[in-house]
């Protein structure tokens, strides 16, 4: 009997998948006019180390007229130098947001505060790159590192976040310790003799650095050279805070993907290393609203800074907003009474040539 053959199951062939069909090239519809965003945005950034520049100055007199005990007319004291005191700034805030008294002593620093605090809520964290002296010489340490080795360097990201938790640890860390302050507390300390020329003592962090510290500040100026914003990216407590306030913000810098070429552009230009190509809104707190990816956005109205989605901001509307914001709570400060620390000379002659010391208490105390 002839052998019967069984042949195998053959199982369908799958259907094949259809091949995707290729993207289509958007076309690309050029901005017209020049953007001028930058060449603004460093103007303000001159400016305002400009006048840093010369209140240190100031102040630098008016401490060596106590130091010397120099009997001529002194140098006026300049209150803005309170803007380097953010604990102390922080400390007012609260005694004030509790009492409702405008808190007598270093009362610069906390309206200073303020201003900038509303800059970042109406206007992300512009303040960290359009007036903040520490984040402008940050940029010009990392464009001149750019300069010399043609490129910056990016941490990895396994390495990158965990250093960009520090500066929010250090911001708890202040907090925290202001928090647990009574409003007798914050006045007691701001009497203290220390709190009287806290802003003293910090001019003298600098004129008489260890070598610890003149250590630190030279790898600080060398990392800034390698990577960008490295003082504002990992460790400012201060950005850390108006970052806070700036992830309130309903201004943020928008992406209309219907007119994106998908160039990458902006996200290569941004200092803050954000994917801004990939999203529709930048909704982070490393966003400082320096408008670097808007300016080299080759699509008209592709990118922009924008409260909403029907309403850009152009860059004169931001200078002019940050200027009034600062300008308009300095001068109510001034205006009002509140700006100055009234403390008599005697009291001043007597503290700022010890400020150096561990404990000097006053005449009487």
């Amino acid at each position: 009997m002839a052998a019967s053959t069984i042949a195998p199951e053959v199982e369908p062939a799958a259907p094949a998948r259809p091949t995707p069909a290729p993207r289509a090239k958007k076309k690309l519809i050029r901005r017209t006019g020049t953007d001028y965003s930058q060449r603004l945005r460093h103007s303000f950034q001159l400016a305002f180390l400009l006048l840093n520049a010369w209140l240190g100055a100031q102040f630098y007199l008016w401490v060596r007229h106590f130091e010397t005990g120099d009997a001529a007319a002194a140098i006026a004291r300049p209150a803005g130098v309170e803007g380097w005191l953010p604990i102390a700034a922080l400390m007012n805030l609260k005694s004030w947001s509790l009492t409702g008294q405008v808190p007598a002593i270093h009362p610069a620093g906390m309206f200073l505060l303020v201003a900038f605090l509303a800059i970042s809520f109406l206007l992300r964290k512009a303040f960290c790159s359009w007036l903040c002296p520490a984040g402008t010489i940050s940029e010009y340490l990392w464009r001149a590192g750019k300069k010399l080795f043609r490129r910056n360097f990016v941490l990895p990201r396994w390495a990158d976040l965990p250093l960009r938790s520090l500066k929010y640890l250090l911001l708890s860390l202040f907090v925290l310790a202001v928090a647990s302050m009574s409003v007798a507390d914050i006045a007691a300390f701001m009497g203290s003799p220390y709190g009287l020329i806290a802003d003293v003592k910090m001019l003298n962090f600098f004129r008489h650095m260890t070598e610890l510290t003149a250590i630190v500040l030279l790898l600080l100026v060398v990392f800034s050279v390698l990577v960008q914003n490295f003082w504002c990216r990992y460790l400012c407590p201060y950005g850390a805070l108006l970052g806070l306030a700036a992830l309130f913000s309903p201004t943020r810098i928008r992406r209309r993907e219907a007119t994106c070429i998908d160039c990458a552009k902006c996200a290569k230009a941004c200092p803050s290393n954000l994917p801004v190509d990939k999203l529709v809104q930048i909704r982070s707190a490393e966003c400082t609203a320096c408008l670097e990816c808007v300016a080299v956005c080759p699509a008209q109205d592709t990118l922009v800074l924008s409260p909403s989605r029907h309403r850009a901001l152009p860059a004169w509307a931001v200078a002019a907003a940050i200027a009034v914001i600062f300008l308009g709570v300095v001068g109510y400060a001034r205006f009002s009474g509140h700006w100055n620390t009234n403390v008599a000379d005697q009291v001043y002659m007597y503290l700022v040539p010890r400020a150096d010391e561990a404990a000097h208490p006053m005449p009487g105390q």
